[in-house]
């Protein structure tokens, strides 16, 4: 019997100047009918009004985002997992940054502490802990996944991580990027593998651990335009990490837009499905659309990103579908 994951919208599908109260969106996530539920941990000042626009919508906040980085109010970590509890929120996404608060880049042990600590504060609320693979986290750094999952699991612990696969997908045909994830040599060498289509890939080795709980899906497309339209807090150009799903209308996106460019991220996502209905013990149950409307992503993009979201959420849907289909009439997926 195949199982089925939840399908949820992140909140930030918003641009920042619109003000839009919480329980705006949440309607909005719940008129498009799409979606399971909202992704979102509420900062604790809007804790009281997302959950009263959750339950006078009837959209439930399951998974939600913490960003952290270690040695800055480490308590936060615990307390967010009991903020988590509190919305009803069933599992929180970690990103832990790459650098501790006094700029040193993070340890292994560093890492594997964190995740202990913080899961046993999870653990003590019915919270579930999720680490991300995500740029400007440790996780940026492709080969301290896999053997930090295992240090976490020889601990007696289970590890769950959360698979955004744009976040390798962008740096594809990209040597810079490649470079700051320290494969670049590798990937030249065909030591790792970053294209989803081809045999030996990354997203093929960390889903064999059995620890994706939750998928992430964010269009993306290989070397990846930058978000010219955008800029960091520090006035930098910002990365380009989203790709429209949708061909924009003239002068709602900075860049040509071509649909076979979205095929490496629409195959990340037929492998996470064709291995979640072809192994029993693939722990998937929760998935949303990521599109979010900060800098590397589509801040000061001219198309609404919710209708890009539930574009892409009928995609899945669709998809999914389709393969749970082919595997029950015994068709072979081809893994």
């Amino acid at each position: 019997m195949a199982r089925d994951f939840l399908l949820g919208c992140n909140y930030n599908f918003l641009q920042p100047g619109d003000a839009a109260l919480p329980l705006r969106r949440f309607e909005m996530v719940r008129d498009y009918g799409v979606f399971d539920y909202i992704n979102w941990l509420p900062p604790p000042e809007l804790l009281a009004d997302c959950v009263a626009a959750s339950e006078k919508t009837g959209v439930p906040m399951i998974t939600g985002n913490y960003i952290h980085q270690l040695g800055r109010d480490d308590g936060k970590l615990a307390q967010s997992m009991r903020n988590a509890a509190r919305a009803g929120i069933r599992m929180v996404n970690v990103m832990l940054g790459t650098y501790a608060a006094d700029g040193h880049e993070l340890s292994d042990d560093e890492i594997v502490d964190t995740y202990l600590r913080t899961a046993e504060a999870g653990d003590a609320v019915d919270v579930a802990l999720s680490f991300e693979l995500h740029v400007d986290c440790w996780s940026e750094k492709y080969k301290r996944v896999t053997p930090i999952a295992r240090a976490v699991k020889a601990r007696g612990v289970p590890f769950h991580l959360t698979i955004d696969y744009s976040h390798v997908i962008f740096k594809i045909d990209n040597p810079e990027q490649q470079e700051i994830s320290g494969v670049r040599e590798d990937v030249e060498a065909g030591r790792v593998v970053l294209d989803p289509f081809e045999a030996g890939n990354l997203l093929s080795e960390w889903l064999a651990l059995d620890v994706v709980d939750f998928a992430q899906f964010r269009p993306v497309a290989p070397n990846n335009p930058r978000n010219v339209w955008a800029r960091n807090p520090d006035g930098s150009m910002p990365r380009g990490i989203l790709y429209p799903f949708v061909k924009p209308s003239p002068g709602e996106w900075h860049s040509p837009w071509s649909a076979h460019r979205l095929e490496a991220c629409k195959e990340a996502i037929r492998t996470i499905f064709r291995y979640h209905l072809t192994h029993e013990a693939s722990p998937l149950k929760y998935m949303i659309t990521e599109l979010i409307t900060t800098a590397d992503y589509a801040m000061n993009a001219g198309f609404s990103v919710i209708d890009q979201s539930a574009a892409c959420g009928r995609w899945l849907r669709e998809s999914w579908a389709q393969l749970k289909a082919m595997h029950a009439a015994g068709i072979p997926l081809q893994v």
